[in-house]
């Protein structure tokens, strides 16, 4: 293994590296998340390290200079291994006019994991259901940057919005 970079999945952290939960939430509070068995098996597999530390509000090349030092490996960003281009979080943009449509479907992130639901089968299945042009609103109190990556992947337009009170409004159009 070359050890953790920013392309290492969190499913891979978790497995690979003993105690690795709980030095995660140690690093910071936001992935408590992780305890939620749904979110691990799920977004796990798909979210990578640089992602994780988006979701966690943090600079990627310290999240991952720090996993490395908690599990023995030397500082990754230091030998000048990873691409500043792998570490850029990009510049807030404008608000689409197209967000100022009313949404035809709500999704709670926070309130779907609460009941043991997987927010990226849900916002997949619901998109399924929704005509062309038509929006889904996905609240959480974090930036689901997995999926934001996943939909804009997939040619669906995505913005995410940081509201004031710290929650995440994140607009789909299919």
């Amino acid at each position: 293994m070359e050890g953790i970079t920013l392309q290492t999945k969190i499913a891979d952290l978790l497995n690979d590296y003993e105690g690795m939960k709980e030095i995660l939430i140690a690093i910071n509070p936001k992935f408590e998340k992780l305890n939620n068995p749904i979110l691990r098996r799920t977004l796990g597999r798909i979210a990578s390290v640089r992602q994780a530390a988006i979701v966690g509000d943090m600079d990627p090349r310290d999240l991952v200079d720090r996993l490395r030092k908690a599990v023995g490996q030397e500082s990754i960003c230091e030998n000048c291994e990873i691409q500043d281009t792998n570490c850029f979080v990009p510049e807030p943009v404008p608000r689409p006019e197209w967000t100022q449509t009313p949404p035809a479907i709500t999704l709670n992130a926070n309130i779907l994991l609460d009941a043991d639901k997987n927010p990226l089968a849900e916002v997949r299945g619901a998109l399924k259901k929704m005509e062309e042009g038509e929006i889904l609103l996905l609240q959480a109190d974090f930036k689901p940057e997995p999926l934001i990556e996943e939909y804009t992947k997939q040619g669906i337009d995505v913005y995410t919005h940081e509201e004031d009170n710290g929650t995440f409004s994140t607009f789909l159009r299919k």
